[in-house]
């Protein structure tokens, strides 16, 4: 008797990302009757330093942008081309600041989602419907749909994850003129080796995110 065919999966989230349409769910959302889908990720959540950025994408139908994914997957060069790109093609972009200050202050959850909340608002016009990176909804009174790697299996999403995390990058490195001993250029903030090191040597700088382990005059909290 020959064997019977595997069941196909339920939903699209099982399978392959690399499978999926990147518009599967933008497309999915029009067919329910929204017409402004945006995409919203951050960047930012594991660094010792800085602040926790978000992006907001709208984009129309009919575009491709074709090699745009993941940001952390995305050369650098790659980013900033696409970062240009897609301001130029989207319908709407927003981006949301949310500093080491408040990540201190609250957490880095609240922190992220308030760099989204921000980020959405920002978005002229306003999206009916949102796809969010990650499984925490944004705290805005806007439908929404949260997806697990979204940055991998929705276009709008790619998008914004690369505004994101070339906006924070800018910021590092900005960052870097007035604190050039921690190497901010290089790692944006993240916990390196020569990161951890810089800060047990001269100890945190006003941007360091005091509540983070390892941020500490002697680098072990």
């Amino acid at each position: 008797m020959p064997t019977p065919p595997k069941n196909l999966p339920l939903f699209p989230e099982s399978t392959c990302s690399t499978k999926i349409d990147p518009f599967f769910y933008e497309d999915l959302a029009q067919r329910d009757g929204y017409t402004l889908t945006a995409g919203v990720d951050e960047a930012g959540r594991g660094p010792l330093a800085g602040p926790v950025v978000a992006g907001a994408v709208i984009l129309p139908q009919g575009i491709e942008l074709a090699g745009v994914t993941d940001s952390k997957k995305m050369s650098p060069v790659a980013r900033e081309q696409a970062f240009s790109t897609i301001h130029h093609e989207a319908l709407a972009t927003g981006l949301g600041v949310v500093s080491h200050r408040y990540i201190d202050k609250f957490n880095i959850l609240r922190a992220s989602l308030e760099a989204m909340r921000r980020a959405i608002l920002a978005l002229e016009p306003q999206p009916d419907y949102l796809l969010i990176d990650g499984i925490h909804p944004v705290p805005i009174s806007i439908p929404q749909r949260c997806l697990k790697k979204g940055d991998l299996i929705s276009r709008s999403i790619s998008a914004a994850s690369v505004l994101a995390k070339v906006y924070r990058d800018r910021i590092m490195r900005s960052h870097h003129e007035r604190y050039p001993v921690y190497g901010f250029d290089q790692h944006k903030g993240y916990g390196t080796a020569r990161h951890r090191e810089a800060i047990r040597r001269y100890g945190p700088s006003p941007i360091h995110r005091i509540t983070f382990k390892g941020v500490s005059r002697n680098g072990d909290r």
